[in-house]
């Protein structure tokens, strides 16, 4: 994996050189290099977690009194190879991708490290395509993780993502779709199932697969997609989508078992009217920290989390160029529950919000944005406040 990253990154900052080549692989399939480049130069009043910059979601405890501070972030710099493998028999066909960002960490701590992200794997799976079926094999979306708001500053980590509605994540697995024949309706029907590993906060570690989802049971999803085509310049398309798993919090080699179930049910929809454009989500579960509910929040007794949260998106294209957007994002846990999990750290609620203004000047997207967060912590059900001014820039390739 370590020589793939290598090549991969060689082909990121060597991209303008690639394309106006023939890119050749060790196999018979063809090779499409994709991604963009992303920067942010953002300003905040006050500290973000998951981070500051480009994975800012809910504004934390510790506050900077007032006090502005501001930096440049690229991490969501992306690099994406399909292959568009050959047909291994007169019914079959082979593809694969590779994905990776910049998301991986830093270089060190010190006055360099900001500038020297490490690189890491996004996606890394295989398909077997057969007409309207297609089995993926691999690290990929799972059917929970569905429409993502849209924003040039939050894109690896969506606006909403994991505090305010936004729910899903990536998994090695087994994904089937299959495509129901429309017989020519503008009307078409898609069922996705997938059974991937489980990952929890403990006990144990996720990364030598004795944490507790791994010592549960596989996650299973089911997903039924809708889109519709209803006139030349209006399609529509929503979806439904289930989620159920076990972890088991007791440690390998011990008795009894406790095992947590995981539940979730998610509802999508967006459409697209002519230069107006409106998506969003709705989804409700328990015990699914793994997949960015409970507001990243992970049970650590035989006790139940549970959680709701939504989000919804407008945009406008004033023309080809100029266009806006505006995001709202609620999400709330049970009180009870949280409270006597984590006590007075526990997250209760969020409110987010996101005004967008882009310009898109062919392959280039200009964009200016401003983020708040209202964030409501257990201590004292105290609601800390956080905002984001960003100026960010995407060329696509």
């Amino acid at each position: 994996m370590g020589k793939i990253i290598a090549f991969a990154f060689i082909v990121l900052f060597s991209t303008s050189i690639l394309l106006s080549q023939n890119v050749s692989t060790g196999g018979k399939e063809d090779l499409i290099i994709k991604g963009f480049l992303s920067t942010t130069l953002f300003a905040q009043n006050q500290l973000f977690e998951f981070g500051n910059g480009q994975n800012a979601e809910w504004a934390a405890t510790n506050n900077t009194q007032n006090q502005w501070f501001y930096g440049g972030d690229i991490r969501n710099s992306r690099l994406t190879m399909i292959f568009n493998g050959p047909k291994v028999s007169s019914d079959w066909k082979l593809g694969g991708v590779l994905e990776i960002d910049a998301f991986g960490g830093f270089n060190g701590a010190g006055a360099y490290s900001p500038e020297q992200p490490y690189p890491r794997v996004r996606l890394a799976y295989a398909d077997l395509v057969n007409e309207n079926l297609t089995i993926r094999i691999g690290q990929a979306w799972t059917p929970l993780f569905g429409n993502v708001p849209v924003s040039l500053s939050h894109i690896a980590f969506p606006l909403g993502y994991g505090t305010a509605g936004d729910v899903g994540w990536r998994f090695p697995g087994i994904f089937v779709y299959y495509k129901f024949d429309s017989n020519g309706s503008p009307t078409q029907f898609e069922l996705d199932a997938a059974a991937f590993e489980g990952s929890w906060s403990g006990p144990g570690s996720p990364i030598t697969y004795t944490d507790g989802g791994n010592t549960g049971t596989p996650q299973f999803e089911l997903r039924l997609n809708l889109e519709s085509k209803v006139s030349t310049d209006t399609k529509i398309s929503a979806y439904v989508v289930g989620h159920y798993d076990q972890v088991n919090l007791t440690p390998i080699n011990s008795t009894p078992s406790v095992n947590l179930t995981g539940t979730a049910i998610e509802v999508g929809a967006s459409l697209n009217a002519g230069d107006f454009f409106l998506q969003g989500n709705l989804y409700s579960g328990q015990n699914i920290g793994q997949q960015f509910g409970n507001m990243a929040q992970f049970s650590t007794k035989d006790s139940n989390l549970s959680s709701t949260g939504f989000w919804f998106q407008a945009g406008y294209n004033f023309s080809k160029e100029w266009s806006i957007y505006a995001f709202y994002g609620n999400e709330n846990v049970n009180k009870d529950q949280a409270k006597s999990l984590f006590g007075n750290s526990a997250r209760l609620s969020n409110n987010l919000m996101d005004f967008m203004v882009k310009y898109q000047f062919g392959p280039l997207g200009l964009g200016v944005e401003l983020l708040q967060s209202k964030l409501t912590y257990a201590i004292n059900e105290d609601t800390q406040s956080g905002t984001q001014i960003a100026l960010s820039s995407m060329y696509g390739f």
